[in-house]
């Protein structure tokens, strides 16, 4: 199993893991191409991933996927807030005919402006599905009021927007699409040599990197948005690091410990204990430059207050350390889900391009391991003790009274 990486002499960065498998995937991200470069329309970027599938090349929309279809492709595609992510499967035996199509889609789409109505109102129909989603409805309101950059948009956009928003407008965001900067992550059974060849259709695509605004935060403080409803949802936000800080394992490891399954802490003491919720989780969620860890809790109207400082004081624990006990399970728990993960080629091509993109190369599973497994107590502690997780932004989404109110 070998890995490679190189720079391509349009900007297009291109990284293969080759195994000794079947099937080929990968994952394209294109950094430039995600909603904190949105601009005046918000939602522009999802609207023109959309409208990129409506014709390429010599293909109609209907045609270009039946193509990918005779060719066996499961794929997928969609904007988040850094970047816009096209993921592919196929038997390696497809491997230059399914390049060649995507080498179409992202030179030479048809954009066709009778298509652009139906692009909108799916948009518009998925924006309003955020109101039967509460949780996540919850933390589209919270990154607005973490944020002050553009890292707190919604990728989906703004109503307002996305109706004003005309086929010229969304038609110039193309010059987003751009391979500079990019970066192609493949894994599965084909060659470094094979490869270069299936990908030379990419060459010709041309266009300039584009800049990644810096991150800024504004001071915490609690939020809400009002709604008549038998739940609340409560949100916090902290301060972390990312994965190039040298304390990035040991802040992981201390996440396993505080939610990381039905052993953890938050589940344990918040749930089983007390009873408060029926749901509670930590995660990370930070950008290219900022970590964040996020917390989670559904509960009822009458419990909610209750449920907020019981969350915050178990997570501000942390800074007590963990145990002797519990470091053990939190690394056999982050070592299985590595090993599992890795089984998937997609898996494994999803996470070479993050690695690319946060870090500018792709990690091997063995160094995780390693890093995993060599992070002692004493580093977990002593980063604990020096970035306690304490002072968060909080949001809620309820029947809530007496904090700011904050717009859907």
């Amino acid at each position: 199993m070998g890995l490679w990486t190189a720079v391509l002499e349009n900007g297009l960065t291109l990284a293969l893991e080759e195994r000794d498998y079947p099937g080929v995937a990968f994952q394209l991200l294109l950094p430039g191409a995600g909603a904190v470069q949105d601009g005046p329309i918000q939602g522009s970027a999802t609207l023109l991933e959309a409208w990129l599938w409506k014709g390429a090349g010599d293909l109609d929309a209907r045609a270009f996927a039946q193509a990918l279809d005779r060719l066996g492709v499961r794929r997928q595609s969609g904007v988040g807030l850094e970047y816009a992510a096209f993921s592919a499967a196929f038997l390696s035996e497809a491997l230059e005919e399914v390049f060649r199509l995507y080498g179409e889609l992202f030179r030479r789409p048809w954009l066709p402006e009778a298509a652009f109505e139906a692009v909108r109102s799916v948009a518009l129909q998925e924006l309003a599905s955020l109101e039967d989603q509460p949780a996540r409805k919850l933390f589209s309101f919270l990154r607005r009021q973490v944020f002050l950059s553009p890292h707190g948009q919604e990728p989906l956009g703004r109503e307002e927007d996305l109706e004003r928003a005309t086929p010229e407008a969304v038609r110039r965001e193309f010059f987003r699409y751009t391979p500079r900067g990019a970066i192609l992550a493949v894994a599965g059974g084909v060659d470094w040599g094979r490869l270069l060849g299936a990908v030379e259709p990419l060459l010709a695509w041309r266009g300039e990197e584009l800049p990644y605004p810096e991150p800024r935060l504004s001071e915490p403080q609690t939020f809400a948005l009002f709604r008549s409803t038998a739940q609340v949802q409560i949100g916090l936000a902290y301060r972390d690091v990312g994965p190039e800080d040298e304390a990035f394992y040991a802040a992981r490891l201390a996440l396993e410990v505080l939610s990381g399954g039905m052993a953890s802490r938050l589940f344990t003491e918040v749930r089983e204990k007390r009873g408060l919720v029926y749901a509670v989780s930590a995660f990370p969620a930070g950008v290219k430059g900022q970590g964040l860890l996020m917390a989670y809790a559904g509960t009822t109207k009458e419990r909610y207050r209750t449920t907020l400082e019981v969350l915050k004081q178990e997570i501000a624990r942390l800074r007590e350390g963990v145990s002797e006990e519990e470091l053990p399970r939190a690394k056999v728990a982050l070592r299985t889900a590595l090993v599992m993960g890795d089984e998937s080629v997609r898996t494994r091509a999803a996470s070479m391009a993050r690695d690319l993109y946060t870090l500018g190369r792709v990690r091997p599973l063995s160094e995780v391991e390693e890093a995993v497994e060599k992070t002692s107590l004493e580093a977990v502690n002593g980063f604990l003790a020096r970035h306690p997780y304490e002072n968060p932004w909080v949001g809620l989404l309820g029947e809530v009274e007496d904090v700011s109110r904050g717009e859907a």
